[in-house]
């Protein structure tokens, strides 16, 4: 067995010939996280299961944050940063009441 990865194929995967970089690729993840969050905490109905997907969800962006805010730029720190923490806040205000 090869120790070798094999070729990406970007033009099947719709890179068109170039692969993000890993950072703008997690920044996504990390805000469509964060509005998946917010979704489940403003659905009606059993809270408990949304509570507990918007907790899934705000740890996870929070693991991938910490993982790769070291590369980012202070801008992109900053604002993911924040958008974390009022995520966060919304969860706290939620799971209060």
């Amino acid at each position: 067995m090869s120790s070798q990865s094999p070729p990406l194929d970007t033009q099947g995967a719709g890179f068109n010939g170039q692969i993000p970089p890993v950072e703008a690729l997690l920044a996504e993840v990390i805000a469509t996280l964060s509005l998946v969050a917010h979704a489940y905490l403003a659905e009606s109905g059993d809270e408990g299961s949304g509570l507990q997907a918007a907790e899934i969800a705000i740890d996870v962006a929070s693991a991938a944050f910490e993982r790769v805010k070291e590369r980012l730029t202070p801008e992109e720190r900053l604002t993911t940063a924040q958008m974390l923490t009022e995520t966060r806040m919304a969860f706290i205000r939620k799971r209060g009441l």
